[in-house]
């Protein structure tokens, strides 16, 4: 398995300038494995985070190191990590380009001096897991429904087999059901390529459903980093971060005050029924 390490790593915009800002501060994480949530509010430095993980962005000062070797050591290094870390930006159907749904998903990988085959074999199986319906392949991406989009604008990432997936806000802007399809079909591509993916999010109910690890940053620092019952169960901390939890986790806290304790680790409504179950053949 892959992995990504910053190493005290900060990042300042404009630097030098009156309009000098400090968006990362000593940053020390290893990434890799499962599906890792970022959430914290804005200008909390989690976007400016993702760039530098496939060189968009570099840092300040401190390292960001690919399987142990320094991306911004050599240029050919940056250029890879374009294509193994592959970045999906929030509102990426505005990226989309190209004349047909076909055209768009095969840019990466024929970027990447891929063969003819192998780039139609990429194609067909990113559609497949971005659930990217094959009667819509030729035709233009911008006769597309914004939901069928952002699954071609994610096919298109997902073609290229990068070691990690990196999406910011991937689900901004949807309804519920296309919430749900695309955060799933996420899932689901982990479950079957084991690629790492990392979701940037302000939900706290998808990250809740989602996600196996949670990073929650604040004025450019990592505050928590941990499982989602971890991280969750320290709700009070997270709402004086200006953040919020799962709502099933504000009716935990509610039931706790009312003498029902089913426990402060409670995020989705499955494991709550649980708990609230066990109390109950208790009580």
């Amino acid at each position: 398995m892959s992995e990504i390490v910053l190493k005290d790593v900060n990042y300042i915009y404009n630097k030098g300038t009156p309009y000098e800002v400090h968006a990362l501060r000593d940053i020390n994480l290893t990434l890799g494995g499962g599906i890792i949530g970022i959430i914290g509010h804005t200008g909390s430095g989690k976007s400016t985070l993702v760039q530098l993980l496939n060189g968009l962005a570099k840092p300040s000062s401190g390292k960001v190191l690919f399987d142990g070797e320094d991306l911004w050591e050599k240029p050919e290094r940056v250029r890879a990590a374009r294509f193994r870390a592959g970045l999906v930006m929030q509102y990426p159907e505005y990226q989309l380009f190209a004349s047909t749904v076909y055209e768009d998903i095969a840019f990466g990988p024929r970027n990447m001096g891929l063969s003819a085959d192998e780039v139609d074999r990429r194609v067909r199986l990113a559609a497949e897991f971005a659930k990217v319906s094959p009667d819509v392949m030729e035709r233009s991406p911008f006769d597309l429904s914004g939901g069928q989009k952002r699954r071609v604008a994610l096919a298109g990432v997902i073609a290229m087999n990068p070691e990690f997936l990196v999406l910011d806000e991937p689900a901004a802007g949807l309804d519920p059901g296309s919430r749900r399809f695309i955060l799933g079909g996420i899932k689901e591509y982990r479950k079957k390529s084991g690629n790492s993916v990392i979701i940037v999010s302000h939900s706290m109910e998808d990250m809740a459903s989602y996600c196996d690890r949670i990073i929650v940053m604040a004025n450019g620092r990592v505050i928590m980093d941990g499982s989602c019952a971890e991280v969750f169960s320290r709700s009070l901390e997270l709402i004086g971060l200006g953040l919020d939890v799962p709502q099933v986790t504000h009716i935990a806290s509610a039931l706790r005050e009312c003498g029902i304790d089913i426990g402060r680790d409670v995020y989705t409504v499955g494991y709550a029924a649980e708990k609230l179950d066990s109390f109950c053949k208790k009580a």
